[in-house]
């Protein structure tokens, strides 16, 4: 008997998968394996089962849990000039960002021993059914989208740092280049890792031959990973971070993953803000998210900063919350990259919030494997006085958040999103959208971002022209991008009130919804 829910993703054969596993019986959980698997082949920069992320779990019993499957730093770090490690330029357009990859920028990779978790725990289809999609895509292809190779062509130099990320990436119809849009990625030892891995389990991974293909390829290439961090690797379950905002309930990523705190301050923040007095979409609406957004930025919530005198946002610290916050997160690394987001819905009241990441990938793959580990070491942000200051042995921390949203009225909606520092202000308008405004799912996906970070207030069309001109003349150094972008983060999102179910993607990250009756 089939399950009625809905699936919002990144991508339209990641959706199939969820739809598939649904229509065959299968609960919230099996659906988002289901999609995970699929995305890690069919978008293999954003999800990887070299990486990590998070599970957000609302089961029918009404058990809120956090799967926490990051990545987790060494326990042995060794020292710098030994190592492989180096900066590679990825070019967005307008601009370059400097990434670092290498074999001394992986993480230990949650993400195998997070699935194979949540199956024992969530799930009720047996594991080699629901990486059944998967296998096929990566078996028979899958023709590359606009957006997936324009991923492809802004991280080149990671897709082709090494002769075997050449092989899988590399174009069959013009050699030395990546495929391109209409091509077909077909993914071969995929495959066969796929077929062994659901057969063999995660010990595969973190005790048996894999784990010691990626000790042996660090030891002798210059990384850091060892078999003992693998073998150590442990899934946390945590308490969802829970607040209330105008009488909805809220829940997202806890501490000591950062972006779910993050938003629970600007939500705090925005609460005190009278509605009637700050019309949505005006100058004075947008200025206050503007606010809110640099105000979390530079971390200042301490300091007792506000928005002006009708506000008066200095009252509205929440000191067990802000203690939370400095304690646990401070004394984390963190890693901020590219991300995708699958939101699963079940009519058994089983709900499946999943943010993943691969950092943009190392550029080596497990030798066989068809799977790139990740580059979460890589990353600048981690260490503002250089690299490898991470602390050893600790689970790194994330803007990552996956979220649900109750109303007083029963109404379930689970979202997340892609986008590194943006998808926290991408969740808090989205939010803000469906909460204070109640515009419909998609239109509140839909609707157009603002992004404030670095000192620079980024705008998407579609708002008030006065509204705008006005802002910026608040906010000189601005960017009026002239169409919405990937760049403002991608929001998967999927609700249900009273045994309807809706679900929008995000056009901005490739995004479908499908609604399964």
């Amino acid at each position: 008997m089939k399950s009625r829910g809905a699936v919002a993703c990144g991508h339209r054969e990641t959706a199939a998968a969820a739809e598939l596993v649904l229509r065959e019986g299968g609960n919230a959980f099996d659906a988002v394996i289901a999609a995970f698997f699929t995305c890690c082949v069919v978008e293999p920069v954003l999800a990887s089962l070299g990486g990590g992320g998070f599970l957000l779990a609302h089961t029918q019993g009404r058990r809120d849990l956090i799967y926490d499957f990051f990545a987790q730093t060494p326990q042995f770090p060794l020292p710098g000039d030994k190592l492989d490690f180096y900066p590679i330029h990825a070019d967005f357009g307008t601009t370059t960002q400097e990434f670092h990859i290498g074999l001394a920028s992986i993480a230990t990779p949650g993400a195998v021993k997070g699935v194979f978790r949540i199956h024992d725990d969530l799930c009720t289809m047996p594991i080699r059914e629901l990486a059944r999609p998967a296998i096929e895509a990566a078996r028979n292809g899958v023709v590359l989208n606009a957006l997936q190779a324009s991923i492809f062509q802004i991280i080149s130099p990671i897709l082709t740092a090494t002769p075997e990320a050449r092989r899988v990436f590399e174009s069959q119809v013009n050699p030395g280049l990546l495929i391109g849009e209409g091509e077909t990625l077909r993914q071969p030892h995929l495959v066969d890792f796929l077929e062994v891995l659901v057969r063999e389990g995660s010990d595969l991974f973190y005790k048996g031959e894999i784990a010691q293909l990626i000790g042996d390829l660090c030891t002798h290439g210059g990384g850091q990973l060892t078999q003992q961090d693998l073998k150590d690797y442990e899934v946390v379950l945590r308490q969802p971070l829970t607040l209330n905002y105008r009488r909805q309930r809220v829940l997202t990523n806890p501490a000591p993953s950062c972006g779910g705190s993050l938003i629970a301050f600007a939500l705090k923040l925005l609460e005190q803000v009278d509605a009637q007095r700050c019309a949505f979409g005006s100058y004075r609406h947008l200025h206050l998210l503007a606010e809110t957004m640099k105000l979390t930025n530079e971390g200042r919530l301490a300091a007792q900063m506000n928005l002006g005198d009708e506000a008066g946002l200095n009252q509205l610290l929440d000191a067990k919350l802000l203690h939370e916050y400095r304690e646990k997160i401070a004394t984390n690394a963190h890693a901020l990259r590219g991300t995708t987001h699958i939101s699963v819905m079940d009519d058994s009241g089983n709900i499946a919030a999943l943010t993943a990441s691969n950092g943009e990938g190392c550029g080596r793959m497990i030798p066989d494997t068809g799977v790139m580990l990740n580059n979460m070491l890589g990353e600048e942000d981690l260490n503002p006085d250089g690299f490898f200051g991470w602390p050893a042995n600790r689970r790194m921390t994330s803007m990552m958040a996956p979220t649900l949203v109750i109303s007083p009225q029963g109404r379930k909606t689970c979202l997340g999103s892609g986008g590194s520092n943006r998808l926290r202000t991408a969740i808090l308008q989205v939010l803000g959208n469906i909460i204070d405004v109640g515009m419909p799912l998609q239109e509140a996906v839909d609707h157009p971002r603002i992004h404030f970070e670095n000192d620079l207030l980024s705008i998407e069309p579609g708002f008030d022209p006065d509204a705008i001109k006005a802002l910026c003349r608040e906010y000189p150094n601005h960017k009026l991008w002239q169409r919405q972008n990937l760049f403002f983060g991608g929001v998967h999102a999927v609700t249900e009130h009273h045994g309807k179910f809706d679900g929008a993607g995000d056009q901005r990250r490739g995004g479908v919804a499908i609604v399964v009756e």
